[in-house]
This record gives structure tokens, C-alpha cells and sequence, in this order.
């Protein structure tokens, strides 16, 4: 009979285990394993043990599969951080993750009753849980504290058949379409009426709907050659090192480039420990090795203009000094700046305390004007900010140099993820994208998503590369946010009508008509 809910659901404690594994294998679609073919596997299971579960059950059910998922993917902090900042961030996404799954729970409730016909089930319905699952993510990307841009569905897909896709939808776009698919299975899951043949047919149709969308092609305006160095220097937060020392490692590692021709060199985040805008012999060397390649340097280091630090990154030629900075900014809360310092300190001072000092938000453009080429920059987690990205777009970046420091995490996940994301910020943009760390990840993606050089990690090294430069704007880029707004509100609006309905529905059973 139309209009019947579908009565298919998990006894609670099998939803919470099903819950909890689903977390974990959400987490295996993601680098460093990078089965990227889980990670909708993982959300169709958390919306499969969603069936049936009221606002408080699915509540539950978010937040088992939160801390599944979080735990797991974030354990990288732990290396050198311990466990309470790692279940604290791990512990603040996993609300988040609850309350979208909590809601979401009441939509696959009575969402079939609203929306009785089979267009409403199987048309509709994956449409609104996907909003909801994008609303959530765009959210917690930039709450509380600017955010943690971490861990969404579409930063699985740096390798798949499906992250090209972003140069179409931009990263919200593909969480959404990814969700959309793994809703829409389960809602065939639910239509045992329907035959079989049909749910497959269907189900497959969809996927090779979204395959179907062909590459956005790459439009090659230039190409500019340029080396980018990795130094191997243990620049860490937490490490011990002599003052210099990462800016001797990365001037040993540029030297056997003498003799290269190359547009400008790019190191990493935080490459001269050593401000050489208030040293002297810090600014020697690196006009030193600006004079001896015959070529800018962009180099990451701490700067204090007056009262205040910044992570920035300098544009740097020899005789003249830093001609462009940019200051990062969206410093990383509880990393390099303490929020609400005197509130947090109490719960955990002896870590408050290992923050000494907080680094300004940068206020200037992320553009460098690099003798006729225009590079975006991003320091570390910029690169994870949409927002700053499009801004490099506006800017006319026809290259993205994404400079970072990844020493904290050794070995970890971390490194690999970032990786990841730049991957992704290639295809999104059609730019290639350089991304260059103290002790890598490192590696020179082009614009279609492939890896033209990479340097093995703890190892020092150069990239000396070709690149191609591009001018050309990707629907995801002329769109901006925007996509993403529409599909979060479609979400939410499908909510707001979910409740509405059923509220209006358990009126008319108190008070019957006579």
C-alpha cells in the first residue's frame, strides 16, 4: 500500500554495533589506506542502522559512529599531543556528527509517510538526507573557531573515479553527490515491492549517471619551471632543534640546484626558523640563495611586525628582501593560538600552557605576484579552507603553492590526508598545485589530478619541474559556495517540512474529525 512506512529496522544495540563499524570503514576510504570504494560503503551503513530510530536513539547512533570515525582518522594527534586533545577534537566533530545523523533519523522515519509515492521515496528522500549530511559538514568546517575543514566524505575521493568531479561541484558538491548514492541504496533497500531487477537497475543507473560526467579539460595558459625543495628539518612545534637550523637543512638541500634554471624556488612553511626580516644574517642567506639560483624564493617563517606573530610566507629576491608576505590566515585553534585562553585552561593547563604564543589572523591577499606569475598561497590547513581558496581564484592564481609543515606527525595519516586534499584542490581549480613540506608529503600535482614528481617522505630532496600555469575558472570556481548552500538548504528545508508534516498528522489523531 503507497504511503506505508517501511518497517524495516535494527534492534537498537545492533544499530549502535552496526554504527560503530561503520565509522571504521568510513575511515578506510580515507589516505593512508585509501580503499577509496568504502567510504560510501561506511555512510550507507550509518544510514541503514538510522532506520526506524527516533530523534534520541539516532542521536546514539551519530555519536557511536562519530567516535568510530574520528577516533580513528585524527589519531595523528596523539604523537606528540596525548589523548585529551585527541578525544576533545575527536569528541567535538562526533556531536556534530550526532546531531546530523539525529536529524537525519527523524527524515528516514517519516519521510516515507510525507512523501508517500515512490518519486517521494526514492527521489526526494536521498536529496534531503544528503543536504542534511552536507549541511553538517559545511558547519563544522567553519564552527567554532573558524572550524575543522577535516575529515569530509569527498577528501576520500583524491583517487577514485569520482574526485574529478569537483571541478564540476567543488568539495561539498561531491560529499553530497556521495551521499546521495549511498541514500538512494538504502531507500532501494527499503522498496522490496519493487523488483529487483528494477532496485539494481536503478541503483547502477545512478552511478553511471554521476561516471558519466566527463572531465572538466585542462586549459593550459603557460608554464613556468620552478624548484621546490624539501629540507628533511625536524621544525616541529614539540621539537628541539638549534636556532637555524631548518634554515641551514633547506639551504644545504637547495645548493646542488646552482646552475638550474628555474622561475623561483618555494619552500616550505616555517623553512627559515629564523625571521630574516628582523636578522641580519638570515637575510643574507636567503639572498645568498636567491642570488645563486637567479630567482625569487617563497619561504615560510615566523614574522613579529610589532607585538604580534604571524605564520607567514615571504616573497623573497636577493638585494631587496621580502617584496610580498602573506600571514596565514586561519592559524589552527589550540595549535597555534589558545581561544579563549582563560576558559580552556583549567581543564587541561599543562597543555593550555605548551601554546606560549599566539599567532595573529593574517589580513592580506593570499596572492604572489612572482615577476609576472600569480601564485595562490596556502600555509598548512589553508589549504583545507574553501573559502580562501576561491579567493586565490578571484585573485587570478594561475598556480597554488601550498607550503606546509607536517614534522608534529611523523609517520602518521596526517601528511597523506593533507596530501589528499591538495590533490583535490588541483582538480577543483584546474591549478597545479605544489605541495611542499619540511619533511613531506611532498609532491607537484597538475591540474587533471596526477602526480608529476614527489619526493619520499623524511628525505631531503627537489622537485625541479615544469609546471603548467592556468587562467581558466571551473564551474566549481564560478559557482562558488553556492552549490553548497543550495543543497544544505534543500536538506534543511525538507527537515523543517518532515516535522511540520508530522507534527500536523499526530495533531489529527488527538483531535478527529467528527
Amino acid at each position: 500500500m503507497p504511503g506505508r512506512e517501511r518497517v524495516f529496522s535494527l534492534p537498537l544495540w545492533a544499530s549502535v554495533l552496526v554504527a560503530a563499524g561503520a565509522g571504521a570503514i568510513l575511515d578506510a576510504g580515507f589516505p593512508d589506506r585509501d580503499w577509496w570504494f568504502l567510504a560510501p560503503v561506511g555512510v550507507a551503513l550509518m544510514l541503514l542502522a538510522l532506520l526506524g530510530r527516533s530523534l534520541g536513539a539516532g542521536l546514539l547512533v551519530g555519536l557511536v559512529a562519530g567516535l568510530s570515525f574520528w577516533l580513528i582518522h585524527i589519531f595523528w594527534i596523539t604523537l606528540y599531543l596525548g589523548l585529551v586533545p585527541w578525544f576533545a577534537l575527536g569528541g567535538l566533530q562526533s556531536l556534530f556528527f550526532a546531531a546530523g545523523l539525529g536529524v537525519t533519523a527523524v527524515v528516514l522515519r517519516h519521510g516515507p509517510r510525507v512523501w508517500p509515492s515512490v518519486w517521494g521515496r526514492l527521489g526526494l528522500l536521498p536529496v534531503i538526507v544528503a543536504g542534511l549530511w552536507t549541511a553538517r559538514e559545511a558547519i563544522s568546517a567553519v564552527w567554532p573557531y573558524g572550524g575543522f575543514a577535516w575529515g569530509r566524505v569527498a577528501l576520500s575521493q583524491s583517487e577514485s573515479p569520482f574526485g574529478p568531479l569537483v571541478a564540476w561541484v567543488g568539495l561539498s558538491g561531491l560529499s553530497f553527490i556521495l551521499v546521495w548514492l549511498s541514500a538512494l541504496t538504502v531507500q532501494l533497500f527499503r522498496e522490496p515491492e519493487l523488483a529487483r531487477t528494477l532496485r539494481v537497475g536503478v541503483g547502477v543507473g545512478a552511478v553511471a549517471l554521476v561516471l558519466a560526467i566527463p572531465a572538466w579539460p585542462t586549459i593550459q595558459s603557460g608554464t613556468t619551471r620552478l624548484a621546490a625543495v624539501q629540507g628533511n628539518a625536524d621544525a616541529g612545534l614539540f621539537a628541539e632543534y638549534d636556532p637555524g637550523q631548518i634554515l641551514q637543512d633547506h639551504t644545504s638541500a637547495t645548493l646542488p640546484l646552482i646552475g638550474e634554471t628555474v622561475d623561483f624556488v618555494v619552500w616550505p612553511e616555517n623553512a627559515s626558523d629564523i625571521d630574516p626580516t628582523r636578522s641580519k644574517a638570515a637575510a643574507q642567506v636567503l639572498d645568498y640563495v636567491s642570488t645563486e639560483m637567479d630567482a625569487p624564493l617563497i619561504t615560510g617563517t615566523i614574522t613579529r611586525p610589532e607585538d604580534t606573530y604571524y605564520n607567514s610566507s615571504l616573497l623573497w629576491k636577493a638585494g631587496r628582501g621580502a617584496v610580498d608576505v602573506y600571514d596565514k590566515i586561519h592559524p589552527v585553534p589550540f595549535a597555534e593560538y589558545m581561544p579563549d585562553r582563560a576558559f580552556w585552561r583549567p581543564f587541561a593547563p599543562d597543555l593550555i600552557d605548551l601554546i606560549g604564543r599566539d599567532y595573529g589572523i593574517g589580513t592580506r591577499d593570499n596572492i604572489f605576484d612572482i615577476d609576472g606569475v600569480l601564485a595562490g598561497i596556502a600555509i598548512c590547513f589553508d589549504i583545507a579552507d574553501d573559502q580562501l581558496v576561491h579567493e586565490m581564484i578571484d585573485g587570478n592564481a594561475q598556480i597554488i603553492l601550498a607550503q606546509t609543515n607536517n614534522a608534529d606527525f611523523g609517520r602518521t595519516d596526517e601528511s597523506v590526508q593533507q596530501l589528499a586534499i591538495a590533490r583535490l584542490r588541483a582538480l577543483e581549480t584546474s591549478r597545479t598545485v605544489v605541495n611542499i613540506s619540511t619533511v613531506g608529503s611532498s609532491a607537484i600535482i597538475t591540474p587533471d589530478g596526477q602526480t608529476l614528481d614527489s619526493l619520499p617522505t623524511f628525505t631531503a630532496g627537489a622537485m625541479v619541474q615544469t609546471v603548467p600555469l592556468s587562467d581558466a575558472t571551473t564551474p566549481a570556481m564560478l559557482v562558488g559556495r553556492g552549490l553548497e548552500w543550495l543543497v544544505s538548504g534543500l536538506g534543511l528545508a525538507g527537515l523543517v517540512m518532515c516535522v511540520v508534516s508530522t507534527q500536523r498528522q499526530r495533531r489529527r489523531s488527538f483531535h478527529p474529525v467528527i
